[in-house]
């Protein structure tokens, strides 16, 4: 009998060495050798019968355009995330952390959907997975379920079916049977994802991988599994609130600036069409530290509430605490008041918060940052019809940001009476736009504008 042969992987890059070592050389990671047996068995299952015919280079202008690429789904959420739809024969990675809803949102779609879907459990029985899609509503007769963690019986079921489209729940629990490691391993998550992507481009099916992910975020497995997919989505969410996010880390056919937002319902997940609905708070008081912001997720224009507390610091050292908005940026406009405009926060604590839950990067909000710690720090409230979209630099001065045009008819469609953006914006008309337009060239413009 031959001698199992093994060797040691890395859990975060999947680099394979054939002895322990402390550090990776590959990613420079302490500690994430882990010795996996690689010998293969003597009975070969193969997925697929090897080809009779050599593939043969062939020029890119001969190639026939495929008369539909895409497969439009009903959830125009998912829809926008992927960048327009389905294309055949992606295969798209779904990470989130454990019961934020991944699994509800690929059945709730292969349920809702008007395709030939199989779903593929390697977690659940039948009667728990039929128990859920009762309570979300079974709209769609032509959804298979298969309860497999052999990944070779999964490809012959779903080459004799021919679904439109393969959803696997999860990529973790599936094995290769000519890998003796352990299902989850390195080793057998790499392999198993690479038929998968075999079926997929051969076949043509989009394919759904639901992964699991580590305690410090990133999809569990080794880094090689996201570069062999073709879309690396991120569902995310605050426990504590009802909506959940669909972000794109990846996509080789659409942009990865797009976001997904969804309400988490006793009947499953419902799409939020109107993200500031639930950004911004629906209340009627003046309150002060209180400012909107009009920001932008890829091409989808949001209205958020940006909320800020400044008091007099209890301790020497004063606080700075941000959330949802990054602490240096704070940090940094904290400092633009206090030099450029003289206004005495040094000694005062600095609370910031983006109302929600949801976290943004775009530097438009820098200007409603600004006048929410202003209004704060003198106790005076600023209007709910105003939102602010500029960026602000070190010497003071309002910066202009891409796409106005959008973020200006965004604030229109939702009643809003001003609007305040740089002047530098070349090209805007401001007298098309019903709302009114506020150009300004210095913070301090703005300030007198605002508190008059």
């Amino acid at each position: 009998m031959a001698k199992a042969k093994s060797a040691f992987f890395c859990q975060s890059c999947g680099y394979e060495s054939s002895k322990w070592i402390g550090k990776c050389v590959s990613c420079g990671e302490w500690n994430t050798m882990v010795e996996e047996t690689v010998s293969r068995t003597t009975n070969k299952a193969q997925p697929f019968a090897r080809q009779s015919t050599e593939n043969t280079p062939i020029l890119l202008n001969d190639i026939e355009e495929s008369g539909n690429t895409r497969i439009l789904l009903k959830d125009q959420e998912l829809n926008r995330v992927l960048g327009g739809g389905l294309v055949l024969g992606e295969i798209i990675l779904i990470g989130g952390d454990p019961g934020i809803g991944k699994s509800t949102l690929l059945l709730q779609m292969a349920i809702h959907e008007a395709l030939k879907v199989l779903y593929v459990s390697g977690e659940e029985s039948e009667q728990q997975i039929k128990m859920r899609a009762e309570r979300l509503g079974i709209h769609n007769p032509n959804c298979s379920l298969l309860i497999e963690t052999d990944v070779t019986q999964i490809i012959h079921h779903a080459l004799k079916l021919t679904p439109q489209v393969l959803i696997i729940d999860s990529i973790q629990t599936l094995f290769y049977p000519e890998i003796e490691s352990a299902p989850g391993s390195v080793s057998q998550v790499r392999e198993c994802t690479a038929l998968l992507l075999r079926y997929a481009k051969e076949s043509q099916v989009p394919v759904f991988l639901i992964g699991h992910i580590t305690k410090e975020g990133s999809i569990a497995g080794p880094k090689v599994l996201e570069h062999m997919v073709d879309a690396v989505l991120q569902f995310e969410g605050d426990r504590n609130h009802f909506y959940r996010l669909l972000r794109t880390v990846k996509n080789r056919f659409g942009s990865t600036n797009e976001l997904g937002i969804y309400e988490m319902q006793g009947s499953g997940l419902r799409m939020v069409e109107n993200p500031s609905e639930i950004l911004i708070t629906n209340t009627d008081a003046s309150l002060s530290g209180s400012c909107i912001a009009t920001t932008m997720e890829g091409l989808r224009p949001l209205q958020v509430e940006v909320q800020a507390l400044v008091s007099t610091a209890a301790y020497g050292t004063p606080q700075r605490s941000s959330n949802g908005f990054d602490a240096k940026r704070l940090n940094m406009l904290l400092a633009v008041l206090e030099k450029r405009c003289g206004f005495r926060l040094a000694t005062k604590d600095v609370f910031l918060n983006i109302a929600g839950g949801i976290k943004v990067d775009d530097p438009a909000v820098d200007l409603a940052v600004i006048m929410a710690i202003l209004s704060s720090n003198a106790d005076m409230a600023i209007s709910r019809a105003f939102t602010f979209a500029a960026e602000v630099g070190l010497s003071g001065e309002i910066r202009p940001v891409n796409r106005i045009e959008t973020r200006i008819l965004e604030a229109q469609k939702l009643g809003y009476t001003h609007v305040f953006i740089s002047e530098y914006n070349k090209g805007v008309k401001t007298e098309i736009y019903s709302i009114k337009v506020m150009s300004c060239r210095k913070l301090e413009d703005v300030v007198k504008n605002v508190f008059g």
